[in-house]
């Protein structure tokens, strides 16, 4: 039996402003041939297929239109759980309709155990499969608040209910394969932060509990659990080391910080000769870049050099670069973007976004070394801007007035949208 085990779409995330559906519907296209190719039995997303609890009607049709092209492949069931991300009830309203397709949908936990554990069955109606489809813990869902209670409380309170939900669902998956006969697999989801989980600049990856990380450990996962499929971080990565517990990673670079990361997603197979013991082996397949991002720091002369490079490389399919530029060189250049701009004109290269670092850090290192950025206001930080750069006294005034104004404006629209 194959497995493939992916996560952390995000369909519907914008880079920046800039909308992805073309590169979300190319990868999914890809996903789709790659099942087929590979002869997948049973697709696993273990959580945040859209970027938000209500996804577009865009995002929306590259959902159901991969899951109708899955639906004529070799694969026989499809299991998505939902992330933090995602909307648990507009997971769940298809639900019902998506079992004629054998896709088998957990937005939430229920009031029984029986939803999360599922029997997968093959061509001959055998019971080849029984997956513990965990979304992810809210923590209305697995702690009880109490009035007084410590951040340390909570933080033991999240642990113990993560703890106690899969030890809840592996003894019914244990009953259910007892009963069943025979030494059938049993895979669990997830989508938690585990201890020691690696994460990148930039990669959008949030806290799931508020005053709290809770960092589960591996040893949370029962030693039945013959596969564990992780989402929510998204470095591929495994978790203590197991070979069978994993991160797929996010298919897609969710930011800059991401641009260098090879994107993977995970092949699952267990092997079971008559009378032997079931034997598991992991192999991750490559995903291929659909939209080459990448970031450019240095100073100007490294930049200007990195956006020639980048230039004379020719895309297969045409399209530019997309960029962000941190300048870090020793010049103050206040006109950045526009000789920027101008750098790019005729190139293969976009820039979405543009850090200059040298104002930034001539500004802290004017901070005295009792002072932290933490100890000036708003107004503080301003007048070391103008400082840096020498700006003449007597344009400092209409300078401060302006600035003041802008704040003020900020403040109003502020008001409005609470």
């Amino acid at each position: 039996m194959k497995i493939l085990h992916t996560s952390d779409w995000h369909i519907g995330r914008t880079l920046y402003g800039r909308k992805r559906y073309e590169e979300f519907e190319v990868f999914l296209i890809w996903l789709a041939e790659a099942i087929q190719k590979n002869s997948i039995d049973v697709l696993i997303v273990a959580g945040d297929v859209f970027d938000t609890s209500t996804p577009s009607n865009r995002a929306q049709e590259l959902y159901y239109r991969f899951l109708c092209r899955v639906a004529i492949s070799s694969c026989r069931h499809v299991i998505i759980v939902a992330g933090n991300h995602d909307s648990p009830s507009f997971l769940n309203a298809p639900r019902e309709l998506l079992k004629a397709l054998d896709v088998h949908v957990v937005g939430g936990i229920s009031s029984s155990l029986e939803d999360e554990v599922l029997v997968l069955c093959d061509k001959q109606d055998v019971p080849e499969l029984i997956v513990c489809a965990v979304p992810y813990l809210r923590d209305r869902d697995i702690r009880v608040a109490e009035a007084g209670e410590s951040i340390e409380d909570k933080e033991r309170k999240l642990i113990d209910g993560i703890r106690t939900h899969y030890a809840a669902v592996a003894t019914l998956a244990e009953q259910k394969r007892e009963s069943l006969g025979g030494d059938i697999p049993i895979v669990a989801t997830g989508h938690l932060f585990t201890a020691g989980g690696q994460t990148v600049d930039g990669d959008g990856v949030r806290d799931l509990y508020v005053g709290s990380l809770a960092h589960v450990a591996a040893g949370i996962f029962p030693a039945s659990f013959d596969y564990v499929a992780l989402g929510h971080l998204h470095v591929p990565q495994k978790v203590n080391g197991s070979e069978t517990i994993r991160y797929s990673g996010s298919p897609l670079p969710m930011g800059f910080g991401e641009a260098k990361q090879q994107k993977s997603v995970c092949l699952v197979a267990f092997d079971q000769a008559q009378g032997l013991s079931k034997t598991t082996s992991v192999q991750m397949i490559d995903v291929p870049v659909f939209q080459k991002l990448e970031r450019i720091r240095g100073d100007w002369g490294g930049i200007l050099n990195r956006i020639l490079e980048l230039s004379a490389i020719d895309a297969p399919d045409g399209s530019a670069v997309w960029a962000e530029v941190i300048y870090e060189g020793d010049e103050v250049i206040g006109d950045l973007r526009e000789r920027l701009e101008a750098e790019i004109s005729n190139a293969k290269v976009e820039i979405l976004r543009i850090k200059n670092n040298r104002v930034i850090d001539r500004v802290l290192r004017q901070i005295h070394q009792e002072e932290s950025l933490d100890d000036l206001n708003v107004n503080d930080v301003f007048e070391r801007c103008l400082d840096v750069n020498c700006i003449p006294e007597e344009q400092r005034p209409e300078l401060l007035r302006a600035y003041k104004e802008t704040l003020s404006s900020l403040h109003e629209e502020d008001v409005k949208a609470e």
